[in-house]
């Protein structure tokens, strides 16, 4: 994620098996999915990166203190913590304190940590049809970074619905 940031994909990576004749571009041409795996965790760091590096200065910037991870999961106390029953209902998370509540006289605070749980957003993109996965990757990413720069869930809703 550029300088000072670190993209940390946390479960062993699934094996990518393609018949030799096929290969990513064209998997939406495939009639027989037995030979297909679906994204890994490294193919969601590298969508992840992409996502990161398309984003404008001076937002790149200011985000790249942020830890991007992914997991296939949020962990039970995070769904706990959040009063969240389902598994597939959280397909990111910022946890952090925002750059808004931060001061210079504040003792340096632990690193913004931006979550994108893999297996939710497979499911989300697989439910939609109507994007790309690295478009769904880049949209929980920006949404997430929106909470880092101190916007709320309304305030992002908001700035979607006036773009």
């Amino acid at each position: 994620m550029g300088a000072g940031s670190l993209l940390v994909p946390v479960r062993a990576p699934e094996p990518q098996t393609l018949p030799p004749d096929r290969h990513r571009g064209h998997i939406s041409q495939m009639t027989d999915w037995t030979h297909a795996a679906a994204p890994s965790l490294d193919d969601f760091a590298v969508l992840a990166q992409a996502a990161f590096d398309g984003l404008p200065e001076p937002f790149r910037g200011l985000a790249k203190e942020a830890i991007v991870r992914i997991d296939d999961y949020a962990d039970d106390e995070t769904l706990a913590a959040l009063g969240i029953e389902d598994v597939f209902e959280l397909t990111g998370l910022y946890y952090g304190l925002d750059l808004t509540e931060r001061s210079v006289f504040d003792t340096a605070p632990m690193p913004a940590r931006i979550f994108l749980y893999r297996r939710p957003l497979l499911d989300e993109w697989a439910e939609r049809g109507d994007v790309t996965l690295g478009e769904l990757i880049t949209h929980v990413l920006v949404h997430e970074i929106g909470h880092h720069f101190g916007l709320s869930d309304d305030d992002m809703h908001r700035v979607e619905d006036e773009a």
